[in-house]
């Protein structure tokens, strides 16, 4: 796995899910409960700011930056800010806080983050739109490494059970606490 190419991969889907957001729909349900649409675009800007720092200063400080006025903009602002990052030759580590991190496992869960919060987006705006099947499938061994019980409640809901037949996006989006639909 090339995680620089996941990462362009998640960034590609997830812009064009934001591509789908109307001006005055940022009040609208997500998948994530707890946000609507505005709050779930600035999370993915918080963590593509995040991202951004970790590629470009080694270190992730722990308090967010300041959110774009524009949350879909700023998202597409800084999805090519971090693109051109990565591209110009990241660290090696990165603190989290005081936590070092390898920093292709940042970038592997960044595009988690950043792939299914896309897919999130897209069903908030009442757009059908699946995670690629090979990105799916390329994402859900990274989740399953990173996500653990002590996540759930907090960080993520409890897993939807998905028969392991299931396409992978299926599996990805249960495993994450996502049915494969949103009733919008």
């Amino acid at each position: 796995m090339n995680p620089g190419e996941l990462l362009e991969r998640s960034l590609a889907y997830a812009l064009g899910s934001v591509a789908g957001v109307a001006p005055g729909g940022l009040g609208r349900r997500t998948p994530c409960v707890q946000w609507d649409l505005g709050e779930l675009l600035g999370h993915l800007d918080d963590s593509l700011d995040a991202l951004h720092e970790g590629l470009t200063g080694g270190r992730i400080g722990l308090f967010p930056g300041e959110p774009s006025v524009d949350p879909a903009c700023g998202f597409r602002r800084r999805a090519g800010a971090v693109l051109g990052a990565w591209a110009a030759g990241p660290v090696e580590r990165v603190l989290v806080g005081q936590r070092p991190l390898e920093i292709r496992l940042m970038v592997a869960v960044g595009a988690v983050e950043i792939a299914v919060h896309g897919w999130d987006v897209a069903q908030a705006c009442g757009r059908g739109r699946p995670i690629p099947e090979a990105l799916a499938a390329e994402l859900l061994p990274v989740a399953r490494c990173v996500v653990e019980e002590a996540d759930r409640g907090v960080r993520f809901a409890e897993p939807v059970a998905v028969s392991s037949c299931a396409p992978p996006e299926a599996r990805l989006l249960g495993f994450l606490g996502r049915r494969d639909s949103f009733p919008g």
